[in-house]
């Protein structure tokens, strides 16, 4: 399939009208009418379902919203490979894109960015935020240059960086919850409270040695993958969350935070694809990121 038409596809995933998408394009409706079906008969599945004759509006069916995602994806990707080619001369000028979940450990990699601000003013850097399959999809896809983990890193698949930092769990809470007195939140204080917690992969194994307690025989009422998300759940007063420290500003709320006793705390990786073919920006972040920690 033609780059061209999946730009077409999206633009008209985009306005929900194939005349709106049309005119965004600066293209005929029939013409871009005929280019989507044959969009759909080069796929042998329906992308798209038609108004009735009172409606423009158009929806995407299953397979239609498959092909969004991995148009967006593709092409993406085809921009960040021309840019890196089209900047591939001894200027270092690009950018530089990293995944991470929510973790005050961003800021290592401010200080290297800010450390190269001065002698490269035209990196610029893309940080997307998200769970650790997210990071994980988007570097086998090469849509980002480096990931920032917690726990175990398969080194069949990754290079890493260990970080001279660990982030430490603990527990967010309302200020007038019962465990708003204790200094430090124990496995047996949590036993028989409503708990908030991680749904990223491997949080429940090291929540679960932790507590003590598989995850399954506590009273979990929610989940969540952005930690903001949970403050507000517990500003209501649904339960507890377990999170890392750090990334909710308690001061003058009606929140609070408790360190675990005994201490939990996850070990962070910087990581990118064994293999990989670095643009110059990324190249050299990477050397001094080596040289800043390792």
């Amino acid at each position: 399939m033609e780059l061209r038409l999946l730009n077409y596809f999206l633009a008209v995933a985009r306005e929900q009208s194939i005349s709106a998408a049309a005119q965004s394009l600066h293209i005929s409706q029939p013409a871009l009418s005929t280019q989507l079906k044959l969009a759909e008969q080069e796929l042998g599945k329906q992308l798209l379902i038609r108004g009735s004759k009172g409606s423009r509006k158009v929806t995407l069916t299953e397979e239609g919203m498959i092909l969004k995602k991995r148009a967006e994806e593709i092409l993406s990707l085809v921009k960040k490979t021309e840019d890196e080619i089209s900047r591939s001369d001894e200027t270092v000028i690009g950018d530089i894109y990293i995944g991470a979940g929510e973790t005050d450990i961003i800021r290592l990699f401010a200080r290297v960015a800010r450390s190269l601000q001065k002698k490269y003013p035209d990196i610029h850097y893309h940080i997307s935020s998200g769970n650790a399959e997210y990071v994980l999809e988007y570097l086998d896809k090469g849509l980002i240059d480096f990931g920032l983990l917690f726990g175990s890193v398969d080194t069949r698949k990754y290079e890493a960086i260990p970080l001279p930092v660990k982030d430490t769990w603990g527990v967010l809470m309302r200020r007038d919850a019962p465990l708003a007195q204790k200094e430090v939140i124990c496995p047996e204080d949590l036993w028989d409270q409503p708990l908030i917690i991680s749904h990223q992969r491997g949080d429940d194994h090291h929540l679960g040695r932790w507590l003590k307690r598989d995850l399954s025989k506590l009273n979990v009422v929610a989940t969540y993958n952005l930690v903001f998300n949970a403050s507000l759940l517990v500003n209501e007063g649904l339960g507890y969350a377990l999170c890392f420290d750090k990334l909710i500003n308690t001061r003058g709320s009606d929140l609070c935070f408790r360190p675990c006793s005994p201490r939990l705390e996850a070990p962070g990786f910087i990581v990118w694809k064994k293999y990989q073919i670095f643009s110059k920006p990324a190249a050299v972040f990477l050397k001094c990121l080596k040289e800043a920690y390792l």
